[in-house]
């Protein structure tokens, strides 16, 4: 039984102190441009991968940008759903191309912890805008829902350059956003809910399409995320687009 006299344990401090030594330079002696000199001053807080200790912002997503992957999210965002934020977070973690939100141009930030800093957001005002964008970059838009003429995610074959779409918490995707989607994906579920967490579904289909497309990070450091957590890529083969068959087990959002 718990002690409720005992003392509460001390949280870890997170991240590192100021820089210990001459700061870091260049190969022409001066300041290296990639770190931040308040950081290297008074210690760097952040929970970024060892790798962006003491970087600007600037700089990290620069050294994103040069690996990004091929995969872009979007959000139907038409009520100010909490899992958004969620999203993002997750998008951050797999270093992807770019996300869209969809519908309503302020979204709930609370849930990304920052890392949308280290990310390309657009905003998109509807399906249809979103599907023109697509279409004009090559993209086919793979759905993440629960609807009829859905097939499981489980042995689908991502294509590589892709959007994946997911729907509002607790609506799902709208009409319009299935009928852009060239497939629909569900996640099986084997338990008693009728439904998943959008930023849970959110995870499982970005992690789905990095076992076919990603490869593993050197040193496991992966996208990096902002204030709240560090990103990671992991994966191996790459796969073609598969067919609307089969029929849902569980609700994805």
């Amino acid at each position: 039984m718990t002690d409720p006299a005992a003392p509460v344990p001390a949280a870890p401090d997170v991240g590192v102190g100021p820089w210990a030594g001459p700061w870091p330079t260049g190969p022409d002696g001066a300041p290296d441009p990639r770190y931040d000199p308040e950081l290297l001053a008074h210690g760097d807080r952040r929970n970024v991968v060892d790798r962006y200790r003491y970087w600007t912002v600037e700089a990290i997503v620069a050294d994103l940008d040069t690996r990004r992957h091929p995969l872009h999210v979007a959000i139907e965002n038409w009520a100010h759903d909490l899992n958004i934020g969620s999203v993002v977070r997750t998008a951050n973690a797999f270093n992807v191309a770019g996300v869209h939100v969809v519908g309503r141009r302020r979204w709930n930030r609370r849930g990304a912890m920052v890392t949308d800093r280290y990310l390309h957001v657009d905003h998109r005002p509807d399906a249809a805008a979103l599907a023109a964008w697509a279409d004009d970059a090559g993209l086919p838009v793979i759905g993440v829902d629960n609807v009829p003429g859905s097939v499981p995610i489980e042995g689908y074959r991502f294509p590589e350059r892709c959007v994946l779409v997911f729907g509002q918490e607790s609506t799902g995707l709208t009409a319009p956003m299935q009928a852009a989607c060239a497939d629909v994906v569900h996640i099986t579920q084997h338990g008693s809910t009728r439904s998943l967490n959008a930023g849970a579904a959110a995870a499982i289909a970005m992690h789905a399409w990095a076992l076919q497309h990603a490869l593993p990070a050197a040193g496991g450091d992966g996208g990096a995320e902002g204030d709240d957590g560090a990103g990671a890529r992991a994966g191996t083969r790459s796969g073609v687009l598969g067919g609307r068959l089969g029929a849902p087990a569980g609700r994805t959002r």
